[in-house]
């Protein structure tokens, strides 16, 4: 089923770009309910990136992973995933009760993503998510990454989850894994707390460090809904991810962040400010092939 999915703030941006029609036409893809072929899609994940707020209010995107089947669609209506944050992770907490979450399946192989938001509740040792947004994107922007298996001499040993590093600003070396990212996420939420998960791909280097408490990062043409865009249009929280592909090591960043128009590369930005940062060691049991870039990423000009 069909839903409208525009709220006021996306409705905005999109007037401001000039693209009311062609985001009608698309948001005609946003369903209510999890079609046969996105539950076969879902049930190959191995990895899932869910947005959600803290008991704070503060919005945080983390990883989830498991091996294929962790993430099933028992029925057209629902999510459930076989996981749930661990000790040190900042939503850990919030997901021990319900939640209204964003979350965006990956498949850097087949460059691949989809997105499912709606309102979890716990379920033995994971989730059942209740859908209200299903739909899928294109694959502009995804690194083509292939898993390495088993863990060994060419993926590395899989290290021990260690205790969370937390922080308000980054270090020096947080920064340069930031400077080389070739991909991140970012979760937003609507000015009702209605979460999404989003994905954000580039050569090295498009996700630009200003400082230890300040990112800036393009927005890069895409399917004219802006719904990351959208949000921070009438609620300016935002949490970052960065996934360690090849020591599976995730960044998570919590903060601001507002949309810059005529940055200095041209077209538009958004500008992140952090307000707290936490380093999760040996979040992921996954390691990762070495990227091959997007042939849609546009040269990095700072």
């Amino acid at each position: 089923m069909t839903v409208a999915p525009f709220h006021p703030g996306e409705r905005a941006v999109q007037a401001r770009a000039g693209v009311l029609d062609s985001a009608d036409h698309v948001g005609r893809s946003v369903r209510s309910t999890v079609p046969p072929v996105a539950a076969a899609f879902l049930a190959d994940r191995r990895m899932l990136v869910l947005g959600a707020a803290d008991g704070a209010g503060r919005l945080w995107a983390t990883l989830l992973t498991g091996p294929a089947g962790f993430v099933t669609a028992p029925d057209e209506h629902t999510l459930a995933v076989a996981a749930r944050p661990g000790p040190g992770d900042p939503l850990a907490e919030a997901l021990a009760g319900p939640a209204k979450v964003g979350t965006l399946a990956l498949d850097p192989a087949g460059r691949r993503r989809m997105r499912v938001n709606g309102r979890s509740r716990p379920h033995g040792g994971g989730l059942l998510v209740d859908a209200d947004q299903v739909y899928a994107n294109c694959p502009r922007y995804i690194q083509r990454r292939r898993t390495l298996e088993p863990a060994g001499p060419a993926s590395g040993p899989v290290p021990a989850r260690g205790p969370a590093v937390r922080g308000t600003s980054l270090t020096a070396d947080q920064q340069s894994r930031l400077g080389a990212a070739d991909t991140f996420f970012v979760a937003t939420a609507d000015g009702r707390g209605d979460a999404d998960a989003s994905h954000r791909g580039g050569n090295p280097g498009f996700l630009e460090v200003l400082g230890p408490d300040r990112l800036r990062w393009p927005e890069y043409p895409g399917n004219t809904m802006f719904m990351t865009l959208g949000n921070l249009e009438v609620n300016p929280a935002a949490g970052l991810l960065l996934p360690d592909w090849a020591g599976g090591a995730a960044l998570l960043l919590s903060g601001t962040a507002r949309t810059v128009h005529g940055n200095p590369s041209g077209g538009t930005a958004v500008e992140f400010a952090v307000t707290d940062v936490v380093d999760l060691p040996g979040a992921s049991p996954l390691r990762w092939s070495d990227p091959e870039y997007s042939p849609a990423n546009p040269p990095v000009e700072h």
